[in-house]
Parts: C-alpha cells; structure tokens; sequence
C-alpha cells in the first residue's frame, strides 16, 4: 500500500491517515509531494485521484479523502479495529470524526497546523474559543463514557481508532498556538503528542527543507514544538 502525503510540519490532511496506520501496524510506503512546489500537481495528477493529499493507492484500488481512506482501511483490515467494535462507540466515534471533517473552521483558520513552532498564547476570537470548547466537549463525552471506562488506553475510546487519527492535527493547533483546555483534554493531547506515531512524524517534519507561506508570519515564537517526556 502507498500513501500520497504532503509536508509533515504543515499537512493536517495527510497526518491523519499516517498516523492511524502507523498506530495500527497497517504497512505502507509513502510518497511525500511538497506543497507550493512545481512538483506538486504534476505529481499529484499522476496518480488520477482527487485534487488534494492524502491518497491511498492499494493495488488497482485508489482512494482519497482521509474519511474515505479510513473506511476502505476498516473494510480491509476489520481485525485492526480502526472503529470501536461496540455499536454505540462506533457511532459515536463515527460522528464526531464527521464533525470534524466539516466543521470548525474558524479554529483551522486562524491557527494552521505546523509542528514545528509554538506561538504565545493570546486571544484568538470568539469562534475560535466556540470551537475549541465544541472540540474538548466531544473529547470528554468519549473519554468519560468510552476510553477511560474500557480500561485500554488514553485514547477517546481506550484504543486509538480513527476518532483519535481525525482529532489529531487539532491537538497539534492547540501546542502549536498555546490554546489552553481542562486537565482531562490535556491529558489526552499528551497522549497524542507522546505516541510512538507522532513522535516519528514530528522528528520527520523538523528534518524537511520546505517552507510555505504562512510558516514566515509575522506573529511572534515562543520556541520549538516540544514532544511531552
């Protein structure tokens, strides 16, 4: 299997699939196309999907839309429990990682995914607070009725399923912008930030030579994004 992805310090889209594979001991090869490069669309077009990353290319099956991959992943690989095998914890986890997929915009808006950088805290608007609030209440709902009740782990549902894999590039917005959440949250974005996966795609992102845009704004740095011990 192949994974079509962008840079790691930037691609939201992209770390979602990588990371609930790489969780789940899914084997793949990835090809990572840089973003605001001539390479890009070429390389992309190439492949006949989408217009955007990821893809998933797994033999003559082509797949894009991060949802959309995580359902064919479930479809084939069913022992791997990418969703709760509990009906009432498959829908909610179902649920909330479509919300995410079609809401909170105003949280992605103002603070773009880049693990490479922490900014100081500071007021980000009402919308955003409307979303993180939003975000940690669905976090707490699932940790409290599923993930802390099952005894498994620190994930939303015990184990890390695609809920998690959805959520994560959110739990990188609130280092990377020193959004602060109740202690419940943060506890579970440690447990995000201190995964084998993510500490593999954070030393990946450090090591990339590519810049975009909004990676040279203005608003000051507080210092690197630093990995919980």
């Amino acid at each position: 299997m192949k994974l079509v992805i962008a840079n790691k310090a930037y691609s939201s889209w992209s770390l979602r699939p990588w990371i609930l594979m790489k969780m789940l001991d899914i084997p793949f090869t990835e090809d990572l196309i840089p973003l605001d490069t001539p390479e890009f669309r070429p390389r992309l077009d190439a492949y006949q999907a989408g217009s955007t990353v990821p893809v998933l290319v797994d033999g003559d099956v082509t797949v894009w839309e991060s949802v959309a991959i995580m359902d064919y992943l479930a479809e084939r690989f069913p022992d791997k429990a990418i969703w709760p095998k509990d009906q009432k914890a498959r829908a909610f986890a179902r649920t909330i990682a479509h919300e995410m997929h079609a809401g909170f915009r105003a949280l992605r808006q103002a603070c773009p995914m880049n693990v490479r950088k922490v900014h100081p805290a500071k007021e980000r608007g009402e919308a955003v607070d409307k979303d993180v609030a939003r975000i940690t209440h669905l976090w707490n709902k699932a940790l409290s009725t599923y993930g802390k009740p099952s005894g498994q782990g620190p994930f939303l549902f015990g184990s890390f399923t695609a809920a998690d894999a959805m959520f994560a590039p959110v739990v990188t917005r609130l280092a990377t912008f020193s959004i602060t959440v109740d202690a419940a949250s943060q506890a579970y974005c440690t447990a995000v930030l201190g995964s084998s996966a993510f500490r593999q795609w954070h030393h990946d992102a450090m090591a990339e030579p590519w810049i975009v845009g909004y990676d040279e704004a203005d608003e000051p740095v507080r210092g690197p994004f630093v990995l919980p011990h």
